[in-house]
């Protein structure tokens, strides 16, 4: 049976199978069925593909809407990374300069040496935190910040990768508060949200908490193998628990590597902004030669410990090697817990942003994304190129 409600929105023609693959993930059977979810997809600047559909809620008593937001896990993430570039961008800082450049203290037990670039491509050694941390502790910044500039790192900087799950947020999220002078929610929206006219935030004005979709955690979640110690700090401490999601701390605070909430076609757009070279109707957030860069690999085919598999990071986006986004491999973009990514495709000249309340139960390898990104790639207009 259809639980799923009606399916909305709009596709260039074309672009048809990508609605077959949406209404597709409605009806598929077991952990990763749709409640609600939103899918946009720009092609050449333009928006062909806009959809919508299901419920916003586990009770299916609110419908999901255009506008509705939720949390975008790790999804955030490629949004912070872009506002790093702006100010790579603005010259207050390079890639390669050490992070003590601006944040002196942080050189302390042995963090002279880590770069912005080693934190953006998960190289810090610093992926989780050593002392003991609670959820409720992440909504403290200053708290977060103060272990982090006391924790030595695990591996030499530079010489492996583990994913920095939540420890990402905090270091990049200090070099955007130390160079720009605003907190991290702040430059998100005058920085990036409003000139693209996008809805992303990072940490919930109370004005917009009508418009939030309830996280409806895995109902059988991964069963994890033994992990590494940088897995073992990223995961468990604290140990991250999806209903927090749906809490008003967890929903306020600034956790810039997975509390991001935001609509599909907010995050379509702003990675539109990155296929077309930094700007998009007259407006510009980076120059095309800053996007190289985040684009560029700073680590190829290396093993991740978190991750378990081999992968390649830019600054502070995954490129394409697994092939997640597409048959590129130019591709590039980010993915979050649960089954939410924001990507872009430099050759196609493709931008794509989905959302989902419905957490599948694996890290990584979500079969409705790559269902959609098959029928986004398989589409006649794309064919033609």
């Amino acid at each position: 049976m259809n639980m799923s409600g009606p399916i909305e929105g709009v596709v260039a023609p074309g672009f048809e199978p990508v609605r077959d693959a949406f209404v597709g993930n409605f009806e598929r059977p077991g952990d990763y069925q749709e409640c609600g979810a939103a899918l946009a997809v720009f092609h050449r600047g333009q928006l062909v593909v806009d959809l919508w559909g299901g419920y916003a809620d586990m009770n299916r008593s609110r419908k999901w809407t255009r506008d509705t937001l939720v949390n975008v896990w790790s999804t955030t993430k490629g949004v912070v990374a872009t506002a790093v570039a702006m100010l790579v961008d603005r010259g207050l800082i390079r890639y390669e300069d050490n992070l003590a450049y601006i944040w002196p203290e942080f050189a302390e037990a042995g963090k002279q040496g880590i770069t912005l670039a080693h934190v953006l491509s998960h190289q810090a050694g610093l992926p989780g935190f050593v002392e003991p941390t609670r959820i409720e502790d992440q909504y403290d910044w200053q708290q977060c910040c103060a272990k982090l500039v006391r924790q030595s790192p695990i591996w030499e900087p530079g010489t492996a990768t583990s994913y920095h799950a939540m420890t990402y947020g905090w270091l990049a999220g200090e070099v955007i508060r130390r160079l720009s002078g605003k907190a991290v929610r702040q430059f998100i929206q005058d920085e990036i949200a409003a000139p693209m006219r996008a809805d992303i935030f990072i940490g919930v004005p109370g004005s917009e908490e009508h418009r939030l979709a309830h996280t409806i955690p895995p109902r059988n979640p991964a069963k994890l193998p033994p992990l590494p110690q940088a897995a073992m700090m990223a995961l468990t401490n604290p140990e991250q628990d999806a209903s927090a999601a749906n809490t008003a701390p967890w929903r306020k605070a600034e956790i810039p590597a997975a509390n991001g909430h935001a609509s599909a076609i907010a995050l379509a757009r702003l990675y539109t902004f990155l296929v077309e070279g930094g700007e998009q109707e007259g407006v510009r957030l980076l120059s095309p030669q800053v996007v190289d860069k985040m684009r560029a690999a700073a680590t190829r085919d290396r093993t991740d410990m978190f991750l378990g598999f081999k992968d390649s990071w830019g600054m502070g986006m995954a490129l394409n090697s697994p092939g997640i986004y597409g048959p590129n491999p130019q591709a590039f973009g980010h993915s979050g817990w649960g089954g939410s990514f924001a990507c872009a495709d430099p050759a196609a000249r493709i931008a794509i942003g989905y959302v989902c309340n419905r957490m599948g139960p694996d890290l990584v390898g979500d079969p409705r994304t790559r269902a959609l990104c098959n029928a986004v790639f398989s589409s006649r207009p794309l064919e033609a190129n």
